[in-house]
């Protein structure tokens, strides 16, 4: 078995993503009086996950492409991720110095064609960011330096604690980046950030009422910029975000709500399935390489802070998870065990200097 088995699950997941696109998920950041929070509501048909807390120090390989190009490199960083289809395949997280990057549907993606640059996928661009980025310039300029192939069309947020932000598209087979002053409003929905940007300018926001991109956007927009001119203490903040998550939800379709709270590493959220927030302090975390990977279910019917309830990761755990999510998406049902098995698994190759990773 080998990689090519992980390019077929690519390949399926186009078609499984296509149903995604109704589903118009949010992000936000929010910035002021020393207060850097990010806000993501996930919406789907499915709201299984599990949340990892990921190692520095552990040597990677992409499961995507072809061996000899797929990209490689060693974690520099840990993190916590929220991941659905697996570990190592997050829909998006934190790592330790506050960056975060969070991924959503786009119909209008191309990714770039073939060159000479290391290849990965979506999600793994995801965590390759977190694994050897602290800021959201590095962040930039390590994804200039490897190239997606994957069929799942997304673009990305990424922000700092300092409160740098940046959109990520791949437009036209070019990357295409709005940043500083070219990111008026730090707000990201499905559409690309000019068009919603565009309509957000012309559109009253108390007449943004429905549930497509633009109006959830516009939406967002308006509570991102009213942020700006307020003192709020932290929690006071963090209670905000979710507020403007809530504003921009989707009864029955919006699985997950999460605040990143990017200046203390603290991470708060809510799901469908078990609506108490939780919480998460990531400096409570040992992301030493060699030491257990550590988990925990996102729906657990539980609240407050989950940090110390975190158990050791088992590939168990992440198959069943696999299993859950593959069984639960409609063009995903069919992918046999053998390769639900393989997917499974193939993060336990990676190694930690010359010992394998837990």
């Amino acid at each position: 078995m080998n990689r090519a088995y992980l390019y077929i699950v690519s390949c399926l997941l186009v078609v499984f993503s296509l149903v995604n696109q109704s589903f118009a998920c949010t992000t936000f950041c929010l910035k002021h009086n020393g207060e850097a929070l990010f806000g993501r509501n996930y919406d789907f048909n499915i709201g299984d996950a599990l949340i990892f807390a990921n190692k520095r120090g552990v040597a990677k390989t992409a499961s995507i492409g072809d061996s000899p190009n797929s990209a490689k490199w060693v974690s520099r960083y840990g993190s916590i991720t929220f991941n659905q289809f697996g570990r190592e395949n997050p829909n998006g997280g934190m790592n330790e110095m506050g960056l975060v990057v969070e991924e959503m549907w786009l119909e209008e993606t191309e990714y770039p064609k073939d060159d000479s640059r290391p290849t990965l996928g979506t999600q793994e661009w995801i965590q390759y960011l977190l694994d050897t980025s602290a800021t959201t310039t590095e962040a930039l300029k390590n994804a200039a330096g490897v190239r997606i192939i994957d069929f799942v069309k997304v673009h990305y947020l990424v922000s700092d604690k300092a409160g740098n932000t940046a959109s990520v598209e791949f437009l036209k087979g070019k990357m295409v980046v709005h940043t500083g002053d070219q990111l008026a409003v730090p707000t990201l929905t499905n559409n690309t950030y000019e068009e919603s940007l565009s309509y957000a300018k012309q559109t009253d926001p108390e007449k943004a009422k429905s549930g497509t991109s633009l109006d959830l956007f516009t939406r967002a927009a308006r509570k991102t910029e009213e942020f700006e001119k307020q003192a709020l203490s932290e929690q006071q903040a963090v209670a905000y975000a979710f507020e403007v998550l809530s504003e921009v939800a989707q009864k029955n379709w919006t699985q997950w709500s999460i605040v990143y709270d990017q200046k203390r590493g603290k991470i708060y959220f809510r799901t469908l399935q078990s609506p108490e927030i939780k919480s998460i302090d990531m400096k409570a975390f040992d992301y030493s390489c060699g030491t257990a990977v550590k988990m925990f279910d996102m729906n657990a019917k539980d609240d407050g802070d989950m940090t110390a309830k975190f158990t050791n990761y088992t590939r168990k755990a992440n198959r069943d998870l696999i299993e859950r999510s593959f069984s639960g998406t409609d063009f995903l049902k069919d992918v046999s065990a053998q390769l639900r098995n393989y997917v499974a698994a193939y993060p336990e190759s990676f190694t930690c200097g010359n010992q394998k990773a837990p």
